[in-house]
């Protein structure tokens, strides 16, 4: 048996593990790492940088921020304004945290960084107006998710110039993506998300946690508020960071420094003590995130991408119908990142896409911002992106109810996808 079909089946046993739900995710996950290990379908020394991935550093570190800020006051006279312009109505307070999560998401990278930064204040909106926090996890984590750098702005600016390097790199250079080509694209994918977090979302998330939410029952314990100078702390802290999330470029610090930097802050001030910091961290997510890095190392190495795109380049040769093309594109892309990175999907299949069009003397362009956007709205499973794990904890979701929230509005968002843009991008 070589170690493809081994990696394949570790994969469906883990997967089964999940959904099944005897043996909590996190320990499931670390035992998969171990069997890629073991097996040699992931060699021991990439596994073992996994635990200090800076994704990983980043989701324990805006855990830790993130029970900083909601230890402020601030906090709650930020949910308390929402609610009053929205008038104590869920579709209102909605709205608002929509708008201002996708203005975040064009200028920071990091979906997992703008949920975190808007998960506190929709809690303690939840809060005030006896909400559970199930009802709007989910939808402010697929927001943040899916319209990561949709406009030409911050790092979406940089979007038409990576994917010319694409063309580049595989010589099909008759084409050039315009700067407004990626807005254009998924324009109409950012305001369906949008529409369907505020309308309908809500309505397919369960009314309470189906596990436990650490937070809440944090929450539930008095505690007496924080002197001035470390109340002023918390806040300060909590905006610098964005602040500085925002201009990272320009900083030319790393994501994960910027955040752990912030979480030691808050310890060090006082606005968190030692013990309170780490109760703040739900490890079982972070081994869970750990453990689908693993299971994406192992699939890259044992070429399970590269096998899965030359299947699809060669079904393209002989499928006439462009929005058939189109869909396979996406389709495969969306589900591959519900288990590997997305930059590592996009390094295989956006060359994959480019070298099928080109063998068709098609236009590519529409077909590798479908495959960008396919891989950027991963939000279905924890392995997607670290937002996942972190939307699961503070929402009280297990996998099965992070699946059938995710079904409708993954479909909903494929067809979206696929129709506008290969009308607006034709292939031929």
């Amino acid at each position: 048996m070589n170690h493809l079909t081994i990696c394949l089946i570790i994969c469906l046993l883990t997967a089964v593990s999940y959904v099944i739900g005897k043996v909590p995710m996190g320990v499931t996950a670390l035992l998969s790492m171990l069997a890629f290990v073991i097996t040699g379908c992931l060699d021991a020394g990439t596994a073992a940088a996994y635990f200090g991935n800076g994704n990983g550093i980043m989701l324990v570190s805006m855990l830790v921020v993130a029970a900083g800020f909601n230890r402020t006051q601030f906090v709650k006279k930020c949910s308390t304004s929402v609610n009053k312009i929205a008038k104590g109505s869920l579709p209102g307070m909605m709205f608002g945290y929509m708008v201002v999560t996708v203005i975040l998401a064009q200028f920071i990278q990091s979906s997992l960084v703008v949920f975190g930064i808007m998960a506190p204040m929709l809690a303690a909106s939840c809060e005030d107006l006896d909400i559970s926090p199930s009802k709007v996890m989910f939808p402010l984590s697929m927001a943040s998710i899916a319209t990561i750098s949709v406009m030409p702005l911050g790092s979406g600016a940089t979007q038409f110039a990576e994917l010319n390097g694409y063309l580049e790199a595989n010589a099909y250079t008759e084409y050039v993506v315009g700067l407004t080509d990626p807005m254009k694209a998924r324009l109409p994918m950012l305001i369906f998300v949008v529409i369907y977090c505020v309308l309908l979302a809500p309505k397919f998330a369960p009314d309470k946690p189906v596990v436990e939410i650490a937070a809440m029952q944090a929450r539930k314990e008095e505690k007496e508020a924080l002197p001035p100078f470390k109340e002023k702390c918390g806040y300060i802290i909590f905006i610098l960071v964005t602040v500085a999330l925002i201009l990272q470029n320009k900083l030319g610090l790393e994501t994960w420094v910027i955040c752990l930097t912030g979480a030691v802050l808050m310890v060090f001030t006082g606005v968190l003590s030692e013990k309170e910091a780490i109760a703040s961290i739900n490890w079982p997510m972070a081994f869970l995130f750990v453990g689908s890095l693993a299971m994406g190392g192992a699939l890259t190495q044992t070429g399970a991408g590269e096998a899965v795109g030359g299947i699809l380049a060669d079904m393209a040769d002989k499928i006439n119908n462009p929005y058939i093309i189109g869909l396979v594109f996406f389709i495969v892309p969306f589900l591959l990142t519900q288990i590997m990175m997305n930059r590592t999907v996009m390094l295989i299949f956006i060359p994959i896409a480019i070298l099928a069009c080109k063998s068709m003397n098609a236009n590519p362009i529409g077909i590798i911002i479908l495959v960008q956007a396919a891989c950027l709205s991963s939000f279905m499973t924890p392995m997607a992106t670290p937002a996942v794990p972190m939307c699961m904890a503070t929402g009280g979701y297990d996998l099965k109810s992070l699946i059938k929230q995710s079904l409708l509005p993954a479909a909903l968002l494929c067809v979206v996808s696929v129709v506008w843009i290969m009308t607006v991008f034709p292939m031929f």
